[in-house]
């Protein structure tokens, strides 16, 4: 069998090998595990939802689908490094840091969602996505989460303690100017929800904010 050709924007990267195994898409991507199949393509905007279950039953990586480890990674936006919640579950660490310096949406911060012509059965993930392109991602490593039920169905993931960060932009790694300036563009939106929810919510995300603004690099 011929190999798969991949995309230029991603052959210079280290690639995991468990990527290796997974299909390639017509523009010379990987197909990530979690992603939905639509008459025989895949849908990287569309997410498997029983694949998200399988992923929390069995501790599988959400990216390559293999068994993971003591030590898991998320890949988040830095909106999720101040509330430490994720829609999605975690992945080997070199999966996530694969992910956040080939994903044409992690690494293109002026590329937008596109939402045009979804499938009209899709289920919206759970808790309240902030619809912008955060500009980077954060790879965030961990031993521990836990999942969290929501009163709109689904679930979500409450992350443990970071062992350790790295934050991408644009594929590579980022300065403090490029975090500090996603983080302002994004806490409006943070703060916008916390109003709704009155004065305790306010003063919790402030506390919130103190915790995740430590964790940025000097």
């Amino acid at each position: 069998m011929k190999p798969p050709t991949y995309n230029p924007a991603i052959q210079r990267l280290d690639m995991p090998a468990r990527f290796l195994k997974l299909p390639v898409d017509e523009r010379g991507y990987p197909v990530p595990k979690f992603v939905e199949w639509i008459k025989g393509k895949p849908d990287f905007r569309c997410v498997d939802g029983r694949w998200l279950y399988r992923c929390v039953n069995a501790n599988l990586c959400w990216l390559c689908g293999e068994k993971l480890g003591r030590y898991m990674a998320f890949v988040l936006g830095p909106m999720c490094a101040i509330n430490r919640i994720n829609s999605e579950p975690p992945s080997h660490i070199e999966c996530a840091r694969f992910a956040a310096k080939a994903c044409p949406f992690l690494t293109q911060p002026k590329r937008r969602r596109n939402g045009q012509d979804l499938p009209a059965e899709g289920v919206p993930a759970a808790g309240i996505p902030l619809d912008r392109n955060p500009g980077m991602a954060l790879v965030w490593v961990t031993q521990r989460y836990t999942v969290k039920r929501v009163n709109t169905g689904g679930v979500l993931f409450s992350l443990g303690e970071p062992t350790k960060l790295e934050w991408y932009c644009r594929g590579q790694p980022a300065t403090r100017d490029e975090i500090m300036a996603s983080i302002d563009s994004g806490l409006p939106l943070l703060r916008a929800e916390a109003d709704k929810d009155g004065p305790e919510a306010i003063a919790e995300l402030d506390q919130m904010i103190t915790r995740g603004l430590a964790l940025v690099p000097a």
